[in-house]
């Protein structure tokens, strides 16, 4: 006999969202079958009345989580006690080979680069990304990015939430046959759940993901408005670039540079960050990260889609590469960080 089918209201709303446990993703609003859910500052918010059909619990990375069991559907095994940032196949540093690609980038490009390739071959028709929004200085929101050019314009790290599922029901939408998705290592997750319903319908386009590495995000309010523009007086509109290393670099567009001390960022960090226990996306196909590098992208290969558009990548040239050991801090720090995000949440 199946059981009960749970509501919005009786599961997420009272489990994630009352108790502070919502990441707000946005996967519940993006999956809803009759559009009950909308999504209402940074939250989903029941717009009317709920059928019951069950589905956002199944799909919410909050709710009802186990990693042995994703893991197992991911990658065929659960983890191993010695595998501190996740199942991999491989680890290197990888570099775009495009200067107007580096140019624009976070760290070596890796991202962008491989968007661009995947989309030029042929591999994807589109990609869900994150961009900047047209009226807020620097604030991320959603992109379906169809072009070489749009993807350039999304690289780069905003630090704030981006629900970039959003972007990949708007490729649904626009009925795109392959698509690439690029996210937060809870989104990631929730990639997975949808994956293991199965909801096909968001899933069958998939090609590849790529999770970001991600200590944390701040609320815009909190570090952008009150911080850099209220106590440092900094415009946001001359916010060039922004980068962690050691500490919050900010580029501005005159040219001239600032920082902020990692210390006084911690009380803009959105209450979520705090429960997650993953800081290397360990369920992407790729998982990239900058690592203090300066120049090159910290790239896990995870799974056998992520290794083989990889080396395609490679092998035509849009992408150079060295060994992590050469790079022996940039190691020692993906152990470090994700031995400490571990300790924010059990992992059952």
């Amino acid at each position: 006999m199946e059981s009960r089918k749970l509501g919005f209201e009786e599961s997420l709303e009272k489990d994630v969202v009352l108790t502070n446990r919502c990441v707000g993703c946005a996967t519940c609003v993006v999956v809803c079958p009759l559009k009950c859910l909308e999504y209402h500052h940074g939250q989903p918010k029941l717009v009317k009345e709920c059928t019951s059909c069950g589905i956002c619990p199944k799909v919410c990375p909050k709710y009802d989580w186990s990693w042995p069991h994703v893991e197992e559907f991911v990658f065929g095994r659960a983890q191993k006690a010695d595998e501190d940032f996740g199942i991999h196949k491989r680890l290197l540093l990888a570099q775009a080979t495009d200067g107007k690609i580096l140019s624009r980038s976070q760290d070596g490009g890796f991202v962008t680069a491989l968007l661009s390739y995947a989309l030029q071959k042929g591999v994807i028709e589109g990609a869900a990304i994150s961009g900047i929004a047209e009226d807020k200085p620097f604030y991320p929101v959603p992109k379906l990015a169809t072009t070489p050019e749009a993807i350039l314009e999304g690289a780069g790290t905003r630090y704030c939430y981006s629900p970039n599922l959003l972007a990949l029901r708007e490729g649904v939408k626009e009925d795109k046959k392959s698509l690439a998705f690029v996210g937060t290592p809870c989104q990631i997750q929730a990639i997975r759940k949808i994956e293991m319903f199965p909801l096909k319908k968001f899933t069958s386009p998939l090609r590849f993901t790529i999770g970001l590495m991600c200590t944390e995000s701040f609320t815009y309010d909190g570090f952008f408005v009150e911080h850099l523009k209220g106590k440092l007086g900094l415009s946001l509109n001359e916010i060039e670039k922004m980068n962690i290393k050691g500490k919050i670099i900010i580029s501005l567009k005159s040219g001239e540079a600032t920082s902020v001390p990692l210390s006084e960022t911690k009380q803009y960090v959105r209450d979520s960050c705090h429960l997650c226990s993953d800081f290397s996306a360990e369920l992407a196909d790729i998982s990239a990260g900058g690592l203090g590098l300066n120049g090159w992208t910290f790239v896990i290969l995870r799974t056998e889609k992520g290794e083989s558009i990889f080396n395609q990548a490679l092998e035509d040239g849009a992408l150079k590469v060295r060994g992590v050991n050469e790079e022996p801090f940039a190691r020692s720090l993906l152990t470090k960080l994700s031995k400490k995000k571990r300790k924010n949440s059990p992992r059952n």
